[in-house]
């Protein structure tokens, strides 16, 4: 049963605590409130703000899963407020662990702050679960894909328009990395995992994941300097820092150019067009 009451006040103090700082917006000057505005935390869970001023109230409807799972998020909830915040509506937690989609609070809080690179939360299977407006620009948003096409390995040997951005002589070596990845990833998680399952609709649809799956490689690792063809800006080439939470499995992945270099300028341009066309 959903503890209406339980559930306002959560959200309540929740809301109140929370900085504009915290969740990565503006403070602004004519800000009279100390914590955040119903409004600003309606838009980080993808809901109007009246559906979310009624949980407050205790006068909404029950929330679904899926949008006890928006809240969490936008909220900025440690797994163990996430748990307590579904139960308060009723529902029974998400299993944790690796199949988590749920964010950290310190991984959300680190991309907030990337504004001038580009970054993106990844799972172990290459699903990408949040990016910086520099990696949307940079990638296009990876975050728009549903069922297995989540994961970047997938789309990879299904999709050609995965492999756009990549230079053409780099391609095969990439192959050959999201197939030893993929497989350590199912060797560890077991038969019967996502991992596991992937692995198994790669192999009924693609001839050269089947090729490679079948050369047992593990341990192969992508280059140290990634290489990016974008449409507009040109060939840039991207250091690839990763920042792992050990719980979820989850890994910030933030890409940067030395300074002063070629790809520093395109990237500094990139900042300016973001996803906008200059055709």
């Amino acid at each position: 049963m959903i503890d209406r009451e339980g559930l306002a006040a959560f959200l309540r103090r929740r809301r109140e605590s929370l900085q504009p700082e915290d969740v990565g917006l503006s403070r602004g000057q004519r800000r009279r409130t100390s914590g955040l505005r119903r409004e600003e935390v309606a838009a980080l869970c993808h809901m109007s703000t009246d559906y979310y001023a009624r949980l407050e109230r205790g006068t909404g409807p029950q929330p679904s899963e899926q949008m006890m799972a928006s809240i969490a998020q936008g909220l900025h909830l440690s797994l163990g407020e996430r748990d307590h915040v579904f139960r308060l509506a009723g529902h029974n937690p998400p299993a944790r662990g690796a199949d988590g989609g749920h964010i950290s609070p310190g991984l959300l809080r680190i991309l907030d702050r990337l504004q001038d690179t580009p970054a993106e939360i990844v799972t172990e299977l290459g699903e990408t679960l949040r990016q910086s407006a520099l990696g949307v620009a940079l990638l296009g948003d990876a975050s728009r894909h549903s069922g297995p096409a989540r994961s970047i390995g997938y789309r990879w040997f299904t999709d050609p328009d995965a492999r756009r951005a990549y230079p053409p002589d780099e391609q095969d070596v990439l192959s050959r990395v999201y197939a030893s990845g993929l497989r350590e990833i199912a060797t560890l998680r077991g038969h019967g995992s996502r991992a596991a399952a992937l692995a198994d609709a790669l192999r009924a649809r693609s001839d050269e994941f089947r090729e490679l799956w079948d050369r047992h490689e593990v341990g192969l690792r992508p280059p140290e300097v990634k290489r990016f063809e974008h449409p507009v800006v040109g060939m840039l080439e991207l250091n690839c820092q990763t920042l792992l939470d050990p719980e979820q499995s989850h890994r910030l992945l933030v890409y940067t150019a030395a300074p002063g270099g070629e790809s520093h300028e395109k990237l500094q341009l990139l900042a300016v067009i973001g996803t906008q066309s200059l055709a």
